[in-house]
């Protein structure tokens, strides 16, 4: 429907519609990091998470367009209810929305996520708790993919990847702690170089593709 709505307003374009995780995927593929590699997973963690996955040097779409989509795994050890209407999902830990709202219950009077951030690298005690656990969750997830999927990297990009140590320290541990498989061994995990141009960037990478 939307691919039609644009067609009539574009009549001599070429219009194709693909989801934020798979232009995410797309831009690390042909931009990033994992140019050299063959099974990857790209993650970016702002209000929302997104996500999108390389399996054979190709990024996977799925039969709603939907593959790679890690905001909605199941973490263990977490029961926060999920805007998909499920409870436990990535998203409803480690999302910037919902880091932002587990500190403000809990006595943080900010009103931002990048005043949350700033204040975590600060030393605040609640803020820094909310990115751990954050951090956490996203290192579950990322280890339960990376043993489904046999990755060789996964790049995290977004806003809550640029705070540093209060996310990335746990979410580390947690990796270690759960990608014990012999095949991981050689799992990295790396924050994106192409942050803040990923999607848009996939978007015109897909637009070039569809002209060849």
């Amino acid at each position: 429907m939307l691919v039609e709505a644009v067609q009539k307003l574009f009549p001599t374009a070429a219009v194709r519609v693909a989801l934020d995780g798979v232009c995410l995927a797309l831009a690390e593929r042909t931009l990033g990091d994992a140019h050299d590699v063959m099974d990857a997973l790209a993650i970016s963690i702002s209000d929302h998470i997104s996500g999108g996955v390389i399996l054979g040097g190709c990024a996977v779409v799925g039969r709603t367009g939907n593959a790679g989509s890690v905001a909605h795994m199941l973490v263990p050890g977490f029961d926060e209810r999920c805007e998909c209407g499920g409870r436990g999902c990535v998203d409803a830990v480690a999302s910037g929305r919902a880091i932002r709202s587990w500190a403000r219950d809990r006595g943080w009077a900010g009103d931002s996520l990048a005043a949350l951030l700033t204040a975590a690298q600060s030393g605040d005690e609640i803020t820094a708790a909310a990115l751990g656990r954050a951090g956490i969750a996203l290192g579950k997830a990322i280890s339960s993919t990376a043993a489904l999927l046999d990755l060789d990297l996964v790049v995290i990009s977004g806003s809550v990847a640029t705070v540093g140590a209060p996310l990335w320290r746990p979410l580390g541990e947690a990796v270690a702690g759960h990608a014990r498989p012999g095949y991981l061994a050689g799992l990295r995990i790396i924050p994106s170089k192409i942050d803040g141009l990923g999607a848009l960037a996939g978007a015109g990478i897909l637009a070039l593709m569809g002209n060849k």
